[in-house]
């Protein structure tokens, strides 16, 4: 389980490189065009996963802010938030490199953001939930700049892992 879960925070980070690399020169007008999203626009959506991915650490470390609304924008601009993306992702992968089996196999609790429930659960069904999440909405980010720039990176696990930071998960 470590080793899957190091796999994911890792390739979390190299896609999330390439969906801010692809974004790096959009327009504001493009990055917050309305393209019918669940969060509304690309930056919305970015923000979004930023925004869950806080939540969650929060949850699992006890620490970091953490916001209570799941479209709270924490930056309009892109240089910003990829730099606070970037700065979580390693968050992540240094949170999960530290994790043991015990851990894996414990539980935790935490209180949900949207209606203010305690909850208890394992802890890694809980973090495949986690690496799932983002990449629901990386393939939205995905679906948005392929309609604003007419292509976007390819993103599959298997491109990570035939890469040089990925070799190690193949």
């Amino acid at each position: 389980m470590k080793q899957h879960f190091s796999m994911f925070a890792a390739y979390n980070a190299w896609a999330n490189r390439l969906i801010f690399d692809a974004a790096a020169n959009l327009s504001e007008d493009a990055l917050w065009t309305d393209l019918g999203l669940a969060f509304t626009s690309l930056g919305g959506t970015l923000n979004h996963v930023l925004v869950a991915d806080r939540i969650w650490m929060k949850r699992f470390t006890g620490e970091g802010a953490a916001t209570k609304r799941l479209d709270t924008i924490l930056f309009r601009e892109i240089g910003p938030l990829w730099d606070a993306r970037e700065t979580d992702d390693e968050r992540i992968v240094r949170y999960v490199a530290d994790l043991t089996d015990d851990d894996l196999a414990g539980r935790f609790s935490y209180i949900t953001a949207t209606d203010m429930r305690t909850i208890s659960q394992r802890l890694a069904p809980a973090l495949a939930h986690f690496f799932n999440h983002q990449t629901h909405h990386r393939g939205q980010a995905h679906a948005a700049l392929t309609r604003l720039t007419g292509k976007a990176p390819s993103l599959d696990l298997i491109y990570f892992q035939r890469s040089e930071g990925g070799r190690n998960f193949a």
